[in-house]
């Protein structure tokens, strides 16, 4: 993967004063609420650059990159969370993917989102349309990925996740996600919070938790700021006594790159292998879905790749 510079003095300036990104894990209510809170701005900015994103593809890619986050602290190791969503509206699609260790990729499946009038509100219901939401984790020694499938609900990748807990895993949960432009048009802070009943916990707590969040600050607003989501945690849930557990490191990253791009190429059946040898085009680019890299093969690189097979 090759991350595309941000060019924008003024929201590099801003970055350098905010923290790095993470996910910090918290118990609240003696144990009974688990809370995942993630900071993202850099990552999100990173996103934005490497796909070269408007305002509403930087919104509706930067919530699935924020939800997969929330998503990987559910598993450990070297297992993997798969955010899916398939949809009727403008959108398309939304296809991310994210590793317990805090790397997260993924795209749009269309790019820009056709608009038929400028936008009024960040309310995305109308770009998803009918669909479906799937969530896929891939754990480490298992030969069958878990999936789960609910049908979009609201429209909105926070409310339709909390739809999939409490469908999919009979798990009760609030799901935030939160991202703060300034009037540029900047990624200026981008937050989102996980709020989950544990096992044998009855729901009156998570119930006042919830209508908590409802009315607490903007998490991206209060990121932009300077302060990281410890605090936010800590501030908004002071009255539920936050234990904190742990910290992950949370950003951008896709494995691919040229070797795997050039193995791909030599798996080709003999037919395409010699087309592209005879056809070209030279030189050949190749692009990754899940991060916008672009890898280019010259005509003597491909000769000395397939021309041997």
């Amino acid at each position: 993967m090759k991350k595309k510079p941000i060019v924008d003095k003024e929201l590099l300036s801003h970055l350098e004063k905010l923290p790095e990104d993470k996910r910090e894990v918290f118990l609240l209510s003696d144990g009974s609420v688990r809370a995942v809170a993630l900071q993202g701005t850099h990552t999100i900015n990173q996103m934005r650059a490497n796909h070269e994103l408007g305002i509403l593809e930087t919104l509706v890619l930067g919530h699935g990159y924020l939800a997969a986050g929330l998503l990987a602290s559910t598993v450990k190791g070297d297992d993997r969370v798969q955010l899916t969503i398939e949809c009727g509206g403008p959108i398309k699609g939304v296809y991310v993917e994210a590793w317990a260790i805090g790397a997260v990729r993924g795209y749009l499946q269309e790019v820009p989102i056709q608009v038929d009038k400028p936008l009024e509100s960040f309310d995305l219901s109308p770009f998803f349309g009918p669909g479906f939401l799937t969530v896929t984790k891939l754990l480490e020694g298992k030969k069958t990925p878990f999936s789960g499938q609910i049908m979009l609900q609201h429209g909105s990748i926070a409310k339709d996740l909390a739809e999939y807990f409490l469908t999919s895993e009979q798990t009760p949960a609030v799901v935030s996600l939160s991202i703060q432009f300034d009037r540029e048009g900047r990624v200026i802070g981008s937050g989102a919070l996980f709020l989950q009943n544990l096992p044998g916990s009855d729901n009156a707590t998570l119930e006042e938790i919830e209508m908590m969040a409802t009315s607490m600050p903007s998490m991206g607003k209060y990121l932009s700021e300077g302060k990281n989501s410890k605090e936010f945690v800590e501030e908004v849930f002071a009255k539920f006594s936050p234990q904190y557990l742990e910290s992950q490191p949370y950003g951008f990253s896709c494995p691919c790159d040229r070797k795997r791009y050039g193995e791909y190429l030599q798996s080709l059946p003999l037919e395409e292998r010699q087309s592209i040898l005879e056809e070209g085009p030279f030189p050949l680019e190749l692009q990754c879905f899940n991060c916008s890299t672009t890898y280019s093969f010259s005509k003597d690189e491909l000769q000395s790749l397939l021309g041997s097979l």
